[in-house]
């Protein structure tokens, strides 16, 4: 990929003089100057109907945006993703989970490596696994049906399958409870694991290297649990299964290596959902519903290689959101889903905005001069009006959000649902043209002055016709491409995650340190303090 500083591209320049010539106008005017305008910022694809009318864009602004995106590589660019070119440059892989999920009939090779054969390989082993547990051709080793499965795995291994689990909440196989450990904090394998009868559960642990600290911790907590229930090591091999590559480790633990599902490196662990890692999403809701989140997935990989940049949803997306970011200076966003069962989207989200794009180095190994990433937050209307709306209206700052619903909700009771799209269609509103009760008043009440709403705060709205597995894989697919297209235009490598890295080494350095009642010296005079005085008020 190209090594391109975005600021010193001839868009970028004259989106700096276009910005100080748009940036008092508001919504209002713009809608006032153009009938047409929700016609013309509308895009409608497949069960997608996205209006970014609501943008503090013109053509101008449009066009600028599409200029940015050529000038930075990006045509380029995603066609070096989708070859398998290695663009994680730093970790020397390549980033393939669209391949996961391609339903096309050319074959993509890797090193000599037949990739989609291999993928093809893996998801033939999950639909067996699925339709025998469902089936009940795989029992504990009393006998047993399993009735519930309990994931256990740390961040892209839990949180994309946690949150499609409760996405497709109306979709789950009858029968069968999953459950989610991911967090070291004892508390949380404790709770899920004590009303669990050992002779019914199964336990999917997912870790690439079988050595994540926090996952093999809570699986060794949940081996130790099964055992001094049953007593017996080789009952493990019926109620414990991996999502791995570390075949060693896994056999070491007592897992039948037949019960090992793998994915490759060029999967990045916030991007895994369509691998293997999705092992117990697909337990949950079936192997075909499993399969449609995927041809879901596809069709949006698709449209995003295929689409020119003036119809694509991501990369219109993602060039608005840098608009906002580096222009006027919007450090956040929100992710506003009008449906309960999407409340987990924006933590999905966070991890794969935040962990991708969080970087301070180009492409070039140097520090960038402008402002990357974003603070993603959000959470399910209506809950969130009565929650962090106030800050979104009349807060110091813009935030701008996406608002997403459901046309057909999968609960026809009562007007629950007309009631709940009323808000969200209004919500967008009231940002984007406020209210100004006062204007025009000679002489305002004072109560008056703090219910004028200034407006003029964009907001994306994203109605989709009803949450399927197949629209929530298009769903998915859409953010990870926008995030994608972010980090080309930002000029920094998105797949890698080393800011994790250094946390990681001290906690591993101080955890002996932990293990006796030894003074510490050995860190910063604020470190040691919090630790000696941590051993003091544990005694």
């Amino acid at each position: 990929m190209k090594n391109i500083d975005p600021t010193q591209t001839a868009a970028w320049q004259k989106l700096k003089i276009h910005f100080e010539e748009i940036k008092e106008t508001h919504l209002s005017t713009l809608f006032k100057e153009d009938e047409k305008r929700f016609e013309k910022y509308s895009l409608e694809w497949r069960d997608f109907f996205i209006d970014l009318s609501k943008n503090r864009i013109n053509d101008q602004t449009k066009a600028l945006l599409i200029q940015l995106a050529k000038e930075c590589g990006l045509e380029e660019a995603i066609q070096s993703m989708f070859n398998g070119e290695k663009i994680n440059v730093t970790e020397g892989r390549a980033v393939l989970h669209t391949v996961l999920r391609d339903k096309g009939s050319d074959e993509l090779y890797l090193d000599d490596q037949a990739l989609k054969a291999e993928v093809y390989k893996v998801l033939a082993q999950i639909k067996t696994f699925t339709e025998d547990l469902h089936l009940g051709r795989i029992r504990g080793y009393s006998g047993k049906i399993i009735t519930d499965l309990i994931n256990i795995g740390i961040g892209g291994s839990d949180l994309g399958i946690a949150f499609a689990h409760e996405a497709l909440r109306p979709y789950h196989h009858p029968g069968i409870q999953t459950h989610f450990v991911s967090n070291v904090d004892a508390s949380n394998i404790v709770e899920v694991t004590k009303d669990l009868n050992p002779e019914t559960c199964l336990f999917v642990i997912a870790s690439k290297s079988f050595t994540t600290q926090e996952t093999m911790t809570n699986a060794m907590t949940a081996r130790s649990w099964f055992l001094d229930r049953v007593k017996d090591e080789e009952h493990i091999s019926k109620h414990f299964v991996a999502v791995s590559t570390n075949v060693e480790k896994v056999k070491a633990f007592g897992i039948n290596p037949k019960n090992m599902f793998v994915f490759w490196d060029w999967v990045g662990g916030r991007f895994s959902l369509s691998s293997a890692i999705g092992l117990s999403l697909a337990c949950s809701i079936g192997y075909k519903n499993f399969e449609d989140m995927l041809e879901g997935m596809y069709q949006m990989d698709q449209h995003f290689q295929r689409t020119s940049f003036e119809e694509n949803i991501p990369v219109l997306l993602a060039m608005i959101s840098i608009w906002y970011n580096n222009f006027f200076d919007a450090a956040a966003e929100a992710i506003l889903p009008y449906d309960d069962y999407l409340d987990k989207l924006a933590l999905f989200l966070q991890q794969g905005f935040m962990e991708s794009n969080g970087k301070y180095l180009s492409r070039a190994g140097k520090k960038v001069n402008y402002q990357t990433g974003q603070v993603l937050f959000g959470s399910a209307g209506t809950n969130g009006q009565h929650s962090f709306y106030q800050l979104i209206h009349q807060g110091t700052r813009m935030i701008p959000c996406d608002f997403i619903a459901p046309a057909i909700s999968h609960h026809q009771v009562g007007d629950h649902h007309v009631k709940l799209l009323a808000n969200f269609f209004a919500q967008p509103e009231a940002l984007a043209f406020g209210t100004n009760p006062i204007e025009g008043q000679s002489d305002p009440d004072f109560k008056d002055v703090f219910r004028v709403f200034e407006g003029n705060r964009p907001t994306n709205s994203i109605l989709i016709k009803k949450i399927t597995p197949e629209t929530l894989g298009s769903l998915i697919a859409m953010y990870e491409h926008k995030i994608f297209v972010q980090g080309i235009i930002w000029n920094i490598f998105s797949f890698d995650q080393w800011g994790v890295e250094l946390g990681k080494k001290l906690a591993k350095a101080i955890l002996p340190e932990l293990e006796n009642s030894a003074t510490v010296t050995s860190h910063d005079n604020s470190t040691n303090g919090l630790i000696n005085v941590w051993k003091r008020m544990s005694k």
